[in-house]
């Protein structure tokens, strides 16, 4: 351990030597003075790691010396020690942010134990944390071997992302382990869902999809009478509700944490549309033509999600009112905040935040973007900020105020892609990075998940020899011409469309107000 210097401030410090003692055996290294005014002398002509300081000292007092020391040295963590239990002193030693507050008389033990907590607390956690990664490394490995069934898929991409925020949070070297991990159960991932795929739409074993949300989650409290709100965050990954979940702890409780499947391809156009709709894609287009947008149509692709809620409302015969509102700007969100009582209208709402795939599309094309979300755990932090410093969380507290459950979740989630594929496709090729649907497609069928008769999977097939074609774990499409150009343009960027645990496995929650 380096030397830490300690100052230590009490009018009977001569007391206190087998205190002192101790630390010193211990390592540290420990300058005493007996009052305010000494104390803040010895600040102006050393460096100190912490300062221990006795309230009740002639002169200059404690509370006092508190204040100054704020303004010297803001940042070195201060422990008060007092022999008073008075209210009114710990609330103006707790409201000028110290770091421990200590009734006399004090042991070594808690001395020590609030020093190892203020100036060693990270290491000690990171040297924990790595000990327990260490340990789970080969359970998790074996997890990943053994995962047969959706819910021990869930268990195991569960399990990833707890290690994930945990590491992230600490200094323990273990990120690229995780990292390893990730790609490896995300390789077994994919496999599985190439095997299985086929079956979850011909059999009524299957997980939960995306057509199935508002039947299976909403429809059952709308009939007990409940007033309910549907928000969906477009591009939202289990890690980022993960990250923003403590926010919603004073408003909500969590009646249902679970995962669901999206549908392939894991895009707005399949994915949302089957979750409004309740159908799937090709019976999207078969049943509701004028509302189905083709791959190739200049019409965006989810402009028609309230009329689709309302056959879904229709042909399950829920006579119930309902509201739909997308968000996709500030002011929008901001304009429904203040007119949030025009929601109270309705038993049903559906609220469609575009914020997390706005900037998944923004860090592509922007340089400065890529520089704010460089790595997945600021892309977790920017998705943090905006929830936690914008409208999203004010419309939150409102629905819990108004008595609304909230089914939160999402179409899909999105990954970082580093591995280009090739691929050939003529002009009506579409330009996702992670599918492609076309019928003169060339590459290499190692490489990719392949659907050469579409309508056994539950998508349109806008020709008699179109194909989908998608990409599995880190890999993205790059065609041949200008490839060098391409890849340097979108590696390393967020993309959805394909197979992934992040792109497939999301979250469902329901969240009952306090």
């Amino acid at each position: 351990m380096s030397k830490i210097n300690i100052l230590w401030a009490d009018d009977e410090i001569d007391l206190l030597r087998p205190h002192i003692m101790f630390l010193t055996g211990k390592g540290y290294n420990v300058v005493t003075v007996t009052n305010g005014r000494d104390a803040l002398d010895m600040l102006e002509q050393q460096v100190f790691h912490m300062i221990i300081l006795d309230e009740n000292m002639p002169g200059i007092s404690g509370l006092e010396a508190l204040q100054r020391i704020k303004i010297m040295q803001p940042n070195v963590p201060v422990i008060m020690i007092t022999k008073s239990e008075e209210e009114n002193i710990m609330n103006q030693a707790i409201g000028s942010e110290i770091a421990d507050y200590l009734i006399k008389p004090v042991n070594p033990m808690q001395i020590l134990l609030s020093i190892k907590k203020n100036l060693h607390s990270d290491e000690l956690v990171a040297e924990k944390v790595t000990v327990d990664y260490r340990q789970e490394f080969m359970a998790i490995s074996q997890q990943i071997s053994d995962a047969r069934t959706i819910e021990q898929w869930h268990e195991l991409y569960n399990t990833l992302v707890r290690w994930e925020l945990t590491l992230s949070a600490t200094e323990t070297g273990m990120n690229e382990m995780l990292r390893m991990q990730k790609e490896e159960a995300n390789a077994a991932f994919a496999k599985w869902v190439k095997r299985n795929y086929e079956q979850w739409l011909t059999t009524d074993t299957h997980p939960l999809r995306s057509n199935e949300i508002i039947k299976s989650r909403v429809f059952p409290l709308l009939d007990k009478g409940q007033n309910v709100c549907l928000v969906v965050i477009d591009n939202f990954r289990l890690d980022q509700w993960r990250t923003i979940s403590p926010l919603l702890a004073d408003h909500f409780t969590v009646e249902r944490d679970e995962l669901y499947t999206a549908i392939l391809p894991t895009v707005t156009q399949y994915a949302r549309n089957a979750i409004f709709s309740g159908l799937m894609p090709i019976d999207i287009e078969r049943m509701f033509p004028d509302l189905w947008v083709d791959e190739d149509s200049p019409e965006g692709k989810n402009v028609n999600e309230a009329p689709l809620i309302q056959t879904l409302l229709d042909r399950y015969r829920r006579r119930v009112t309902f509201s739909y509102n997308k968000i996709n700007d500030v002011d929008t969100g901001e304009r429904l905040v203040q007119n949030f009582n025009t929601l109270t209208n309705y038993q049903f709402n559906v609220l469609v935040f575009n914020f997390i795939d706005m900037l998944s599309h923004s860090r592509t094309e922007s340089k400065m973007m890529r520089e704010l979300a460089n790595t997945d755990e600021a892309y977790r932090s920017l998705t943090e900020s905006w929830f936690r410093n914008n409208y999203a969380l004010e419309l939150f507290k409102l629905l819990a105020e108004a008595g609304y459950k909230v089914i939160l979740t999402t179409d899909h989630g999105t990954i970082r892609v580093t591995e280009p594929i090739k691929v050939v496709g003529d002009r009506h090729t579409n330009t996702n990075l992670r599918y492609k649907l076309g019928k003169n497609l060339t590459y290499n069928q190692r490489q990719v998940f392949e659907i050469t008769r579409p309508q056994r999977f539950g998508l349109p097939s806008p020709n008699v020899s179109s194909t989908y074609i998608f990409a599995s774990g880190r890999d993205f499409f790059a065609y041949p011409n200008n490839f060098n150009h391409y890849v340097q343009y979108y590696t390393d960027t967020f993309q959805h469309g394909g197979i992934s645990m992040e792109e497939m496995l999301v979250p469902l929650v329901t969240l009952n107000p306090r």
